[in-house]
């Protein structure tokens, strides 16, 4: 002991930090990221949640667009709606990959790498000569920001116990949600001033302020991550043979390699359990009717009887977005209420007289009245805007769909960071990927729907999918305690 006190050996409390960005950043790493102060926990917690709002912000924002960019390709709106789609593809493919990385090397290089690679494909995108070269910028675009929609939810579930969890979900989700409030407004007034290349510039200068805030603040927050770097580092400084050291490169990197090509695809085998697919499915059939509903507004609202303008489409998403915004703020909040009464209800307490959770505490009424109140939103709209009546109408009930499908939405994917202990990563990828591929096939289908049917029937149709699926709430309620495998 003495011997390795006076060489310096011994290692400090604070975890090593041997790599050049990891020495910029202005606060310490821990081991335990729910060690650090409440004040540190919600500077990160407001960070991981600006750096989520980047992915909604680069499809809300085209929105407006739309329009003018089928205009200056001279493509029809299906095609230009292809930009969307394909994002939304890309953040339902990609992210699997950005979880199994962040589990085994941890979320902060993960963040720096996906947003370096969205400023470069949201650059090419901004001056893109054809329609294919754009949308398949936009596809790469996509799954570059959709690092954090997997990732973000594992750096609150490192940095909050389950008990505060909720509530800081909640607030996570107010990025997200901030991005389809600010985003056409914002998108719809670059277009009107600069054209439609000023969004993606747009995109750009965001993401580049997250990108900063993230190298200079954001600390790597997985436990298993940190103490992986301090045993390299321990490894290191004890060998003092050079010639293992390339060998172990060798070694490190077909095992990187092998994990890359594998390990996404063992991920879908966690989909076979029950609780951990039926909660994707619902928050993938929220999150489809959110895709469809952005697009009827911009179609409906761009044509008789209404013609408004770019800048008037980013206006009436508003709604919509507050109505999210509010169920982040309180939705959090009630949910970690109703899981303190379940496990008080139920005499669930842990040797020192606390609460013991359980993920089916979270379905109880904060789930089944937004489960009633979104698809009724869907129905009203639906019928308001087939009849042409006053615009008011239609879209202020767009603020009771944003309320009660945020609520479902942020519910279960707290709910799945329980469901899949230790990689909440992992399983909100895979939510990811369900919601997001379907999100897909949704915006590709929208616009012909509405031609074919109009929009009364097309959100009819919605409205009884949505309403049917909520007997998934029941289901979760009585199974969603079992832990999968995959």
């Amino acid at each position: 002991m003495d011997e390795k006190l006076a060489e310096g050996t011994l290692q400090p409390t604070a975890a090593p930090r041997r790599r050049l960005i990891d020495r910029i950043l202005l606060i310490g790493t821990k081991e335990d990221a729910k060690l650090y102060k409440d004040g540190e926990k919600w500077l990160f917690t407001a960070i991981v949640s600006l750096a989520a709002a980047v992915a909604p912000l680069g499809s809300a924002m085209l929105m407006p667009a739309l329009p003018g960019i089928a205009s200056y390709f001279q493509v029809s709106g299906t095609v230009a709606n292809l930009s969307v789609a394909l994002y939304a593809l890309s953040m339902a493919i990609i992210p699997l990959w950005w979880s199994v990385l962040s589990e085994a090397y941890g979320r902060r290089p993960i963040y720096l790498v996906s947003f370096t690679l969205f400023l470069v494909w949201n650059s090419v995108a901004a001056v893109s000569t054809s329609i294919e070269m754009f949308i398949i910028m936009r596809f790469l675009a996509g799954g570059a920001s959709a690092s954090v929609a997997a990732v973000g939810a594992g750096t609150v579930a490192d940095l909050w116990e389950v008990k505060r969890r909720g509530t800081a979900m909640g607030y996570f989700f107010l990025g997200p949600m901030l991005g389809p409030l600010v985003s056409p407004i914002i998108g719809g007034i670059l277009t009107q001033r600069f054209g439609w290349r000023s969004t993606q510039w747009g995109a750009v200068v965001y993401g580049g302020l997250v990108w900063l805030s993230m190298i200079f603040l954001l600390p790597e927050t997985s436990s298993k991550a940190v103490k992986g770097k301090e045993q390299a580092s321990t490894d290191n400084s004890d060998s003092g043979n050079v010639q293992d050291v390339p060998e172990s490169c060798l070694s490190r990197f077909f095992k990187a390699l092998g994990r890359m090509l594998v390990e996404p695809f063992r991920l879908v085998g966690y989909l076979r359990s029950p609780p951990l697919f039926m909660t994707c499915y619902y928050a993938s059939i929220s999150f489809a009717c959110y895709y469809i509903l952005n697009l009827a507004i911009q179609r409906t609202f761009s044509r008789d009887p209404y013609s408004f303008r770019a800048i008037i489409l980013g206006l009436l998403y508003i709604p919509s977005a507050l109505g999210s915004i509010v169920a982040s703020v309180v939705g959090g909040r009630w949910t970690d209420y109703v899981m303190r009464r379940e496990a008080k209800a139920a005499g669930r307490y842990d040797e020192s007289g606390n609460p013991q959770f359980r993920p089916s505490d979270r379905m109880c009424e904060n789930a089944w009245i937004p489960a009633f109140v979104f698809p009724a939103a869907l129905l009203v709209f639906g019928w308001t805007t087939h009849e042409g009546i006053f615009w008011f109408a239609p879209i202020v009930v767009t603020f009771f769909f944003g309320l009660g499908n945020s609520l479902i939405f942020n519910t279960a994917t707290t709910m799945l960071t329980e469901i899949l202990p230790g990689k909440a990563s992992n399983a909100v990828a895979l939510n990811n990927l369900m919601r997001n591929t379907l999100s897909c096939a949704a915006a590709v289908a929208t616009d012909p729907l509405l031609g074919a049917i109009g929009t009364q029937w097309l959100f009819t149709g919605l409205a009884v999918i949505c309403w049917a699926s909520s007997g998934v709430i029941w289901a979760l309620k009585r199974h969603s305690d079992k832990a999968p495998s995959a």
